[in-house]
């Protein structure tokens, strides 16, 4: 390596270092590869070797894993590379705002991540755009039902357009939970994740937590609630505002939407798009944008990401050439 230099270590529990370096130091072999850097554990020193600014985006890293496992939360491969995010100097550390709920605890994973969960702190209304993976939604539901779990809140609206229905959730078998259920089954798997299984059961036999088609929220104005319309982009607009308006007193909303992946009628224009271009600077709403950076699913969803933005961009460069040559 050019420059290259090195840094020891010293971890004072030998238990939260094992849990640190992993199973034959897989842990290490995964921030390796990710951080560019060798890593050496010995006793309980682990020595850093690399260029000045890789170390020192390293030394972060381990720092930062070493102080989760202390706090009494263990390590996957997520907060790995989470943790290595955002220790990178861009970052700026990320934001420190952190989810906690009956089953775990959600952490910022990425600069986009941080970035929202500081937004819902800040805003009682939060638009949240970007690729899929990036944790638009399991955040969202993991407030949710943190709030829930506080009190301060007394139920949970889950909503998304049933595009691939038509809305048309008359012809389809079963009851009005039967029909929704596919199209919601991310949030509900959020939930699990959240809540144990027999909680979620009551919360919904209750009618705490509701599932509601976005066609069935026209006329009702929803207080003490945290609602979240998922896929939003393929909303019309009409739909969009009266969603937007059923927010009632003591009530939170977030909308999640990827402007990229729409599925309304060719000509019809999303309601998630216009609502972005109406609201615009409108005082108490929240906006983050996510990018394929913030994509904290397999490294390969990441790498899809980018190269459907790379194509999009060169078709957009194409289509203005050829508006010149036209000209």
């Amino acid at each position: 390596m050019t420059d290259a230099a090195h840094v020891s270590l010293e971890f004072s529990d030998n238990g939260l270092l094992q849990g640190l370096v992993g199973p034959h130091n897989s842990n290490l072999a995964r921030l390796e590869q990710r951080l560019k850097v060798v890593l050496h554990h010995r006793g309980n020193t682990i020595t850093i070797e690399g260029t000045p600014s890789r170390i020192a985006t390293a030394e972060r890293t381990l720092t930062r894993l070493y102080n989760h496992l202390a706090a009494g939360h263990e390590l996957d491969a997520g907060e790995l590379d989470g943790a290595a995010r955002l220790a990178e100097p861009e970052s700026n550390g990320g934001a420190e705002f952190a989810i906690r709920t009956r089953k775990k605890q959600v952490n910022a994973r990425s600069v986009g991540q941080g970035a929202y969960l500081k937004a819902l702190n800040d805003h009682e209304m939060v638009f949240a755009l970007g690729p899929a993976g990036t944790g638009k939604t399991y955040i969202a539901v993991a407030k949710a039902v943190a709030m829930k779990l506080a009190g301060t809140i007394d139920r949970i609206v889950l909503s998304r357009p049933a595009v691939e229905a038509g809305e048309r959730l008359g012809f389809l078998p079963g009851d009005l939970r039967e029909k929704v259920d596919p199209y919601l089954r991310p949030l509900y798997d959020a939930l699990y994740d959240m809540l144990p299984g027999d909680q979620v059961t009551k919360l919904l036999e209750s009618g705490e937590i509701e599932v509601a088609p976005l066609a069935f929220m026209r006329g009702r104005t929803l207080s003490n609630a945290f609602i979240i319309l998922d896929e939003a982009q393929n909303t019309t607009s009409v739909q969009m505002k009266m969603a937007l308006t059923r927010i009632g007193e003591n009530s939170r909303m977030v909308i999640t939407g990827d402007l990229s992946q729409i599925d309304l009628p060719r000509g019809v224009k999303s309601g998630l798009e216009d609502a972005l271009e109406t609201l615009d600077g409108v005082e108490g709403i929240g906006l983050v944008r996510f990018t394929a950076r913030d994509v904290v699913r397999h490294d390969l969803v990441t790498r899809i990401v980018e190269a459907y933005d790379a194509r999009d961009a060169q078709r957009k460069r194409r289509a203005g050439a050829d508006l010149g040559e036209d000209a």
